[in-house]
């Protein structure tokens, strides 16, 4: 039986591979300790996602774990030794980051380079998936000139019409702190591959989306405005007109690319994974979807002033994932993932799972 680990399991990407991968008669090994409750208090607390797999999975074993904890790490992979490992635990929210960046860095960068120093020590050939993100760019896409439509930022310029490459400049921008502590990880994780040898790739992350997230103010953008127009309260549009844009992507479209990657894995390679152009929305786009889904009106105010770091418009072009596994694709569109969101907290809230 092939063995994964996966930490963060019971975050939004891990619960979604471990749920995956059991369904295919993987054993599953799940690293978490829900820090999101550390984090982000009652409301990011995964408890409920970490019962739910010890309910629902047959071959998954969830281990109570921190990655900032070097030794237990090594000591957990000198006794595992995993076939593959998938990456996702992460301190995720660049507001945070700014208040706590021992714990952001601990978490993000060093966290990242314990399990890389295990797995060359005690499974080299084992695939590893890093799940990065789109921030290691910085604000530097902003920079790009853009066209102001009624509803959303886009790009001006035709070269950018697919959307960011993964050759995009990310050097002399402002990245937050978070972005910060993703760059120095997902550089490190190219680097054990290229001066190692280690088949390892980072998936560098539009908006991951979908109805395990347990979105919050200051992460999960696309969960957190669903379970607000659904519990009606008051959103919060922090500048841009409200027309900046994100791509989402179905967590179960990423835990696809993830079987590609361990499938024929390659060597320190990087990959921008979002929905693409056209699973792309703006804030006032997805105002008026999620209205007409639910049939309630999104009450909302506006701030002037933008989060720092934060994008006008990104956009992944997925050009190199379709070319180098062209059996991959995006396979939820933009209107499902948003009915299977609205679907998933009308049903959590009212069981007031942390709602």
């Amino acid at each position: 039986m092939k063995k994964l680990l996966v930490t963060g399991s019971s975050g939004l990407i891990g619960s979604e591979v471990v749920r995956y991968f059991d369904q295919m008669g993987w054993q599953i090994f799940g690293i978490d300790n829900n820090m999101r409750a550390d984090f982000f208090g009652k409301k990011g607390d995964t408890r409920w996602s970490q019962q739910q797999l010890v309910n629902d999975c047959q071959n998954f074993q969830h281990i109570e774990l921190d990655i900032r904890n070097r030794v237990a790490i090594l000591e957990l992979f000198n006794r595992l030794r995993p076939d593959y490992i998938c990456h996702a635990a992460a301190q995720p929210s660049h507001d945070l980051a700014a208040t706590r960046p021992f714990d952001d860095f601990d978490v993000n960068a060093v966290g990242t380079l314990n399990l890389l120093q295990a797995a060359k020590q005690y499974c080299a050939e084992s695939p590893f998936v890093h799940l990065s993100t789109n921030k290691v760019y910085g604000d530097a896409p902003n920079n790009l000139k853009l066209a102001e439509l009624d509803t959303r930022w886009d790009y001006a310029d035709a070269e950018y019409h697919k959307g960011i490459r993964e050759d995009f400049p990310i050097d002399q921008c402002k990245h937050s702190i978070f972005g910060a502590s993703k760059v120095a990880a997902d550089v490190m994780v190219q680097e054990y591959g290229r001066y190692f040898g280690l088949p390892t790739c980072a998936l560098r992350g539009g908006c991951l989306t979908g109805p395990n997230h347990s979105g919050v103010e200051l992460h999960g953008f696309l969960s957190y405005l669903i379970k607000v127009n659904i519990s009606e309260r008051e959103y919060t549009i922090f500048g841009y007109k409200g027309k900046q844009v994100r791509d989402n992507i179905h967590s179960y479209d990423v835990a696809r690319f993830i079987e590609a990657f361990f499938n024929a894995p390659r060597i320190g390679e990087v990959y921008n994974i979002g929905g693409g152009r056209d699973n792309s929305t703006s804030i006032l786009e997805a105002f008026k979807r999620v209205e007409d889904i639910t049939g309630k009106a999104m009450r909302y105010q506006y701030s002037d002033k933008n989060r720092d770091g934060d994008h006008i418009c990104y956009i992944s072009d997925l050009t190199k994932a379709r070319r180098h596994y062209p059996n991959w694709n995006i396979t939820k569109d933009l209107q499902t993932t948003f009915e299977e969101i609205v679907d998933s907290w009308e049903r959590r809230i009212k069981a007031n799972i942390e709602a």
